[in-house]
């Protein structure tokens, strides 16, 4: 793993280049309007940096769910899940936030699921977000 940082990089936390596999699902609104899979290119504590199939929305909210390179108890796959926003999309590059993460376990080979997961930790980290958005708005009216 490698740092990133340039000569004239104003940024105030390094950057780890690493490559994973990502997938993500994009909100707006309170719906899911993207959903895919890519790779990242490089982290840091304040946001991910990804190759996506399509651009995605600025200011969007987005779910990450990045493959670790490290397994629990050197025996169970887990995943990184990011929460945030859309900073900017170039292409099929695309610059989030981190604003909430958590680990999760996963499956240690792939199953094919009849059922998918809800959007509900999206959705409601989302909702979350826009009321604080709203209230600090209200208050320096």
């Amino acid at each position: 793993m490698d740092f990133i940082k340039k000569e004239n990089d104003r940024r105030s936390k390094f950057r780890f280049a690493i490559e994973r596999e990502v997938r993500y699902r994009l909100a707006e609104d309170g719906v899911v309007v993207a959903a895919g899979s890519g790779e990242t290119i490089d982290m840091c504590s304040g946001g991910v940096a990804f190759v996506t199939g399509q651009p995605l929305t600025p200011g969007g909210f987005v779910e990450l769910s990045i493959s670790w390179p490290v397994l629990l108890d050197a025996t169970c796959p887990i995943r990184f899940i990011t929460f945030g926003r859309i900073l900017r999309s170039t292409g099929c590059i695309t610059v989030c936030t981190i604003d909430k993460y958590e680990f999760r376990t996963q499956a240690r080979s792939f199953q094919a699921s009849v059922t998918t997961r809800g959007e509900g930790m999206l959705h409601r980290w989302a909702d979350g977000m826009r009321k604080v958005s709203l209230k600090t708005n209200a208050a320096t009216a």
